[in-house]
């Protein structure tokens, strides 16, 4: 009768440790002493937490090595509108900073820390990321058809505006939501159905809609080199929202319909945060800094489709203004005789050396430029005698030794006309 008083208390010691040993079984490739909370983190049973958590650390070293090449590349700029983008990108790449860091909020297990964090951050991060590519959006609309956009300060001031909207209401969501049984103790935020948390996010969607439907017109301008910009920011805004439904789909629908509701409703929020931030990187960090440093072009789509058209114009106005400030009127210019009938050379005050594009004057054009009053009607034979001695290829005669030949013919006609022709008066 005494025995099986003693053995009682034996055997509820031995249920108590044996149950507190299975407790306390860690799952394959976890140690003993990890707390249960983590054991997704390194389970080889749930692989998809390891796949996803090395996804997540590879992001994380990837946004802080981008967010230093675009912190240390702000001198090398050349285009001052660029750096107008630094601000909203800095900006992007902290909350895509955040996505990552919030994928082990749903890789480990659901507590009241875990789940209060993983709600307010979920939209939050999203709002930032895209308010940042609608500024920059709204900028490239300016930029596409007047080269000129808004202030660096004015697109940062727009981001930051946009994302402190979702931070308000995310906050006011997530007081009402642990209070709301209206007793004084806190409600549990893990207690939350799929569609109530999808549906806080609506103002995130808009902001998706916004962009895509602002991003299109930044394809219709005349700079075409800023249209590159916004095929980045359309490929980006395009592949989330490819993402933003197959996991609203999975999340909402899907689970519940395959049966695995409450097992893969985390892993499927954290597939979505790591393909999108992922798709930040990828088609909108990368290629905007490789494209920061390149040199300014203000040319617009029509001038690049006639590059040579404006050259032509313009160096033929050049010639011609050249050859208009080069060629003086004066070397043609004739004065009047003021006190003598003879005619005064149109080379008077000229000094003999003419440019080869200045037109000479033949002895024909000079007889024929001849006055009524002192016509040419002698013949002037051309010098030819001293052309070969002087080197000289010029066959015209000169104005002053025309008239010395004309008064010399002149004078030899009054002698044989005189009736003293041996005489010297």
């Amino acid at each position: 009768m005494e025995m099986p008083e003693i053995l009682l208390p034996c055997l509820w010691l031995l249920v108590t440790l044996s149950a507190s040993s299975e407790a306390q079984t860690a799952p394959a490739g976890c140690g003993n002493d990890l707390d249960p909370l983590y054991y997704n983190l390194c389970d080889l049973s749930a692989v998809w937490g390891i796949v996803l958590e090395a996804l997540a650390s590879a992001g994380i070293v990837s946004t802080f090595i981008l967010t230093i090449v675009l912190v240390a590349s702000i001198p090398f700029i050349q285009d001052s509108r660029k750096k107008s983008f630094i601000g909203i990108q800095v900006f992007f790449l902290l909350g895509t900073f955040g996505l990552f860091c919030i994928v082990f909020d749903f890789i480990v297990k659901m507590n009241f820390s875990t789940c209060a964090s993983r709600r307010f951050l979920f939209g939050v991060l999203f709002g930032i990321c895209f308010s940042c590519l609608l500024a920059h959006t709204v900028s490239l609309n300016f930029l596409v058809r007047k080269n000129k956009g808004p202030r660096g300060w004015w697109i940062f001031a727009i981001a930051l505006g946009l994302s402190l909207v979702e931070v308000i209401i995310n906050t006011q969501w997530l007081i009402i939501t642990i209070v709301r049984n209206g007793t004084g103790t806190p409600g549990n935020p893990c207690n939350i159905e799929n569609k109530d948390f999808v549906m806080a996010l609506i103002y995130v969607l808009c902001l998706i809609l916004a962009t895509f439907v602002s991003v299109c017109p930044t394809q219709c301008g005349r700079y075409r080199h800023w249209k590159k910009h916004g095929i980045f920011i359309f490929l980006t805004i395009s592949l989330s929202i490819a993402i933003w439904v197959v996991w609203i789909v999975i999340y909402v629908y899907g689970n519940q319909q395959m049966g695995t509701s409450p097992s893969w409703d985390d892993p499927t929020l954290a597939i979505a945060l790591v393909s999108n931030a992922w798709t930040f990187i990828f088609c909108y960090i990368v290629p905007e800094i490789s494209l920061l440093t390149k040199p300014a072009s203000d040319q617009s789509f029509e001038e690049d489709l006639y590059p040579t058209r404006g050259v032509g114009y313009e160096t033929i106005l050049k010639e011609q203004k050249s050859q208009s400030t080069f060629v003086e009127n004066k070397a043609f210019s004739m004065d009047e005789p003021s006190s003598a009938k003879k005619p005064i050379s149109p080379y008077s005050g000229y000094n003999g050396q003419l440019r080869s594009s200045v037109y000479q004057p033949t002895e024909m054009a000079l007889m024929n430029k001849g006055t009524p009053e002192t016509p040419y009607d002698v013949i002037i034979p051309r010098a030819t005698a001293n052309s070969h001695a002087v080197g000289s290829t010029s066959s015209t005669l000169r104005a002053e030794d025309a008239f010395a030949a004309q008064s010399r013919q002149e004078a030899k006609n009054a002698q044989s006309h005189s009736p003293y022709p041996n005489s010297r008066w």
